[in-house]
C-alpha cells in the first residue's frame, strides 16, 4: 500500500519571491513544474488572507489533479509555506498491499509539518549571519554580490529533508 506523501515544500518570501524548494522522490527532478505550480497559489494565498483573521493554516489551497494537493501555511510576517503532497505517495516498505487507499487527508494531517517548517525557519531567522532583507528581489538586484534569493543555509535545507522525509498521515510530530 502505498501512504501519501510530501512531493515539494516551498518557502515563498513576503516579496513573492520563491525562497526554497525542496522535492521529493519519484518528483526530484521535476523542479520547473513544483516552480511553476508553488508560483500559482500566490494569487490564493492573498484571496484567502482577506478572510482569515486567527489561523495561520489555510489548509487546501488546490488541488492540481487526483494525484496532487497544495496545502497552504502564511506566518504573521507574510512567509508562505506550501507543501505539495502526492496522495499515491510512496510504497510503505515491508509492506504488502492490502488494496486500501487513503482517499483524503484530515485538516490536521499536515500541521505537525507545518509548525516543522516553521521552527526550522525561525531557527534560520535566529542565525546572525542571515539576514531576510538580502533575500528580497529589489536587494539582488541592486548588490551584484548577492547572486540568488534562494536559502543556502546547509542546516535548514536539511530540516527541509527531514520534514519531507519522515511526515506521513497521523504523525503528531516531527
Amino acid at each position: 500500500m502505498a501512504t501519501p506523501s510530501i512531493a515539494c515544500i516551498g518557502i515563498i518570501g513576503k516579496h513573492n519571491n520563491p525562497l526554497h524548494i525542496s522535492l521529493f522522490p519519484p518528483h526530484s527532478k521535476d523542479r520547473l513544474k513544483f516552480s511553476f505550480l508553488l508560483s500559482s497559489c500566490i494569487d490564493i494565498f492573498e484571496i484567502r488572507a482577506l478572510n482569515k483573521t486567527v489561523d495561520q493554516d489555510l489548509g487546501l489551497l488546490q488541488a492540481v489533479d487526483e494525484r496532487l494537493a497544495m496545502y497552504g501555511w502564511l506566518t504573521n510576517t507574510g512567509i508562505k509555506f506550501i507543501i505539495v503532497v502526492d496522495m499515491e505517495g510512496r510504497p510503505v516498505p515491508g509492506e504488502i498491499s492490502s488494496g486500501t487507499a487513503v482517499t483524503g487527508l484530515r485538516g490536521a494531517d499536515l500541521k505537525p509539518a507545518f509548525r516543522a517548517i516553521q521552527t526550522a525557519y525561525i531557527r534560520l531567522l535566529q542565525n546572525p549571519f542571515y539576514s531576510p532583507d538580502d533575500h528580497t528581489p529589489l536587494e539582488i538586484a541592486n548588490n551584484p554580490l548577492l547572486k540568488s534569493s534562494q536559502i543556502t543555509s546547509k542546516r535548514f535545507i536539511d530540516d527541509m529533508r527531514r520534514i519531507g522525509d519522515a511526515w506521513a498521515p497521523g504523525v503528531t510530530n516531527i
